[in-house]
């Protein structure tokens, strides 16, 4: 994906999730880490910025060491972006897209969650396209030590053989990656259906058996 091919799609998917509820106002955000022959370094939404507005031209860019080059002034996650990149990359190279929203049903979820996980395993899809999603206990917006606890979290997990595409930020909303902005929305989509299915299922729904899980990893791959 060249520079100008990753602007137009942050800015594609920006107002794709603005449109349909996925973010309000000026919350979330979505990174793109370059490839070497794109120039390496990243682009960012800016801060404060309305992800259903956003100008392919007035995109943040960094470079390899998260500091600005032109644009925007770049949101104040990079830090936490840059340590997802970071850690992720150990498990699958191909990372090279960040989206955080703060997902209406997710952050509702966290704020009753009382386990280390957002979610159980309730549907195939959630267990095959999301995986486990780490709970993040709260600090505030920007917080370096937020940014250090989410890397530790997912070399934890990758380590054990359960690789993640997902944390959720207690009280703000989950931060998701895959190798494509396209791939990383589908990621969060498929997030905030299950917990929206989790919020609407009265009494609370059971998990998948271990039988039912393993036979999604046998057939599909799944990482549970």
């Amino acid at each position: 994906m060249t520079e100008n091919q990753a602007r137009e799609e942050i800015c594609r998917v920006g107002k794709s999730l603005f449109e349909r509820g996925y973010v309000h106002a000026t919350a979330g955000n979505i990174s793109v880490r370059l490839d070497a022959s794109a120039g390496g370094g990243f682009l960012i939404t800016p801060t404060d910025a309305c992800l259903g507005f956003l100008d392919p031209a007035r995109l943040a860019r960094l470079d390899a060491n998260a500091q600005q080059l032109s644009g925007d002034r770049a949101s104040k996650t990079i830090a936490l972006h840059a340590h997802i990149y970071g850690a992720a990359g150990r498990f699958d190279a191909n990372t090279c897209c960040v989206i955080h929203t703060h997902s209406t049903h997710c952050v509702a979820l966290s704020l009753q969650a009382k386990g280390t996980e957002l979610l159980p395993p309730i549907t195939p899809y959630f267990v095959m396209k999301v995986g486990h999603v780490p709970l993040i206990p709260y600090h505030r917006p920007g917080d370096p030590d937020a940014a250090a606890l989410v890397a530790q979290t997912i070399t934890r997990y990758g380590e054990r053989g359960t690789p993640i595409r997902a944390v959720m930020l207690e009280r703000l909303g989950p931060n998701v990656w895959h190798d494509s902005p396209a791939a990383a929305m589908a990621v969060l989509e498929e997030l905030e259906e299950t917990a929206r299915l989790m919020a609407l299922s009265q009494p609370l729904p059971q998990p998948l058996t271990d039988i039912q899980i393993d036979q999604l990893r046998q057939t599909f791959g799944a990482h549970w």
